[in-house]
């Protein structure tokens, strides 16, 4: 088995496991945390009859909602994940809320789109996990029409999130068997060098390349943060693995690492993460 189907399997088992039910389970409290990134990407979107949007990665769908309702009738939005609990979860929200939205259960590296279909294509955190990131965007670049938008937020470095990394860093001690980030595989900060993120994007296909830092203020309510870092993140893949004592220690370990971001009622963080802007260079 090749590297990048192995780091593939690996990705679809984690976002179909644990990982993709605690992002479902949690899915309110991290829109409304990660609702500024909503936003900026949202605002971009050009409305206009016959406009196609696609979102990579689109989790829950709350992005791809938002840009269908921005769109109205008037547009045509699709969302995309390799995860099939947060693509039933999107389902469901798109009912809920009469949006003009659908979903496809894949992986958009690998996905048979429409050729020349999209008009723009966006993404919030969701491009950092491909195994082969320059077939993935070559692949996004096929979907596209010429001239189209390319606009994705990426997280920077993990030393420039230290919120990010405040529960493993505090639970370390106390595990053996937690899970170390590499900044060379798949995985939350695989975007953090701009120069790689660059190289990609210009040997799949698209031109007119900026990435540009942004750093939002983010909260999350208090009482909701036991839950958060439990659930999501490498603490959250092991956790339920260790013994009631250990889990408790833990617990109490990583709630006190995280007393400098709280604030009465609420957990506020700055996330410093990368927007990055393409367009799809004529073929």
């Amino acid at each position: 088995m090749d590297i990048t189907r192995k780091t593939d399997d690996e990705q679809r088992a984690r976002w179909n496991g644990p990982a993709g039910h605690a992002w479902v389970e949690a899915q309110a409290v991290l829109d409304d945390m990660f609702k500024p990134f909503e936003d900026l990407l949202v605002e971009t979107v050009s409305s206009g009859n016959g406009i196609r949007v696609l979102d990579v990665g689109c989790g829950t769908g709350g992005t791809t909602v938002a840009a269908a309702r921005r769109l109205g009738g008037e547009g045509r939005c699709v969302g995309i994940d390799i995860s099939e609990p947060m693509i039933a979860a999107a389902h469901a929200r798109a009912e809920r809320e009469g949006a003009q939205a659908r979903f496809i259960h894949a992986n958009a590296q690998e996905h048979v789109f429409e050729p020349a279909t999209f008009d723009t294509i966006i993404s919030r955190f969701g491009v950092m996990f491909f195994g082969d990131p320059v077939r993935a965007f070559a692949n996004l670049r096929r979907a596209a029409r010429d001239g189209a938008e390319l606009r994705f937020v990426a997280w920077r470095g993990a030393a420039e999130n230290p919120f990010m990394t405040t529960a493993e860093r505090a639970a370390a001690p106390l595990l053996s068997n937690l899970p170390t980030r590499d900044p060379d595989e798949p995985g939350q900060f695989a975007f953090a060098d701009p120069v790689r993120v660059e190289r990609i994007l210009g040997e799949s296909g698209w031109g007119e390349i900026e990435i540009r830092p942004v750093d939002v203020a983010c909260t999350l309510p208090e009482r909701e943060l036991v839950r958060y870092f439990t659930r999501l993140g490498p603490l959250g893949l092991v956790l339920d693995e260790t013994d009631e004592g250990t889990r408790a220690r833990i617990i109490e370990t990583v709630r006190a690492a995280f007393e400098p971001y709280v604030h009465d009622t609420q957990v506020h963080f700055t996330a410093a993460c990368w927007m990055v802007s393409a367009r799809a260079s004529s073929t």
